[in-house]
């Protein structure tokens, strides 16, 4: 496989991270059916801190499901998730998000009349305090919890070098640049962990090579913990520390990449040999 990225230290890590290897999340024996369809079955994993974790596998293995398990958007039918060492019952996805999980999707999501830093800045809604009477107002203390963050999300299109398209409504950017702005509006929201659902799904090599190195400096320079998912498995071998492996919803393979790589198991799935 060609490499895309050959090492994750291209950025050194910023002081205060979170210190690698304590959990952060812990999924126990989820299993999560539709009707008679058992989307996952009985999948255990956990994700510590400071780590990029992919979680790939087969179409319809059930990774997007697991995710939206994860962020709150279906409660699993058995197990439990841990979120920070508490036990997380039916929570929903606005409450993962004040709880600090973001995610993005893999068909994208953004809101297409609004410009880049419009959508951005709407990541930034739930560090916004002021009531709606001071909102109305606008000035006063609305107006500079406004200009705070606004300076936060300026910092952001920087760092995802996007300053020529701030002020360009989103449905006129190529979809590799759309991308790049939902990645921005997630860490508006200054996530503990970031779930990426396919973020190279329809990019080309230099797009691809673009968001690897936006993934390896959001993880190293923010400190954040990112679990996703990825067809492409250059990029999974290059970027995570630990891949998790489902198919047909069971989990196959848990591991450092070269060691699920050389999985029969995983070979196996993927040649579509093994059901």
């Amino acid at each position: 496989m060609n490499a895309l990225v050959s090492e994750k230290e291209l950025s050194p890590a910023a002081a205060g991270a979170p210190a690698a290897g304590e959990e952060l999340l812990r999924v126990d024996n989820v299993s999560l059916s539709f009707g008679g369809v058992k989307a996952i079955t009985n999948i255990s994993f956990d994700i510590l801190k400071g780590e990029i974790r992919a979680i790939i596998g087969p179409n319809g293995a059930g990774k997007t499901s697991m995710l939206n398990v994860i962020n709150g958007f279906f409660h699993p039918h058995e197990g439990t998730i841990t979120w920070q060492g508490k036990v997380r019952r039916k929570m929903k996805p606005y409450e993962a998000a004040s709880n600090g999980i973001a995610r993005t999707f893999q068909n994208v999501a953004l809101f297409k009349g609004m410009t880049t830093l419009d959508n951005i800045m709407s990541g930034r809604s739930l560090k916004m305090h002021k009531n709606f009477f001071w909102q109305m107002l606008w000035r006063g203390p609305a107006e500079a919890e406004e200009i705070e963050h606004r300076k936060k999300v300026e910092d952001i299109i920087d760092f995802l070098e996007i300053q020529a398209i701030r002020k360009t409504p989103v449905g006129r950017l190529p979809y590799g640049l759309q991308k790049r702005v939902e990645l921005g509006r997630a860490l508006a929201m200054e996530p503990d962990l970031l779930l990426l659902d396919e973020p190279m799904a329809g990019m080309n090599l230099e797009e691809k090579e673009d968001m690897s190195r936006f993934i390896i400096d959001v993880n190293q320079e923010f400190g954040t913990t990112i679990a996703l998912i990825e067809h492409d498995m250059g990029v999974v071998m290059d970027l995570s520390d630990r891949v998790v492996v489902l198919d047909y919803g069971k989990k196959i393979a848990d591991g450092p990449p070269e060691e699920v790589q050389a999985s029969q198991a995983v070979i196996d799935a993927y040649l579509g040999v093994s059901h």
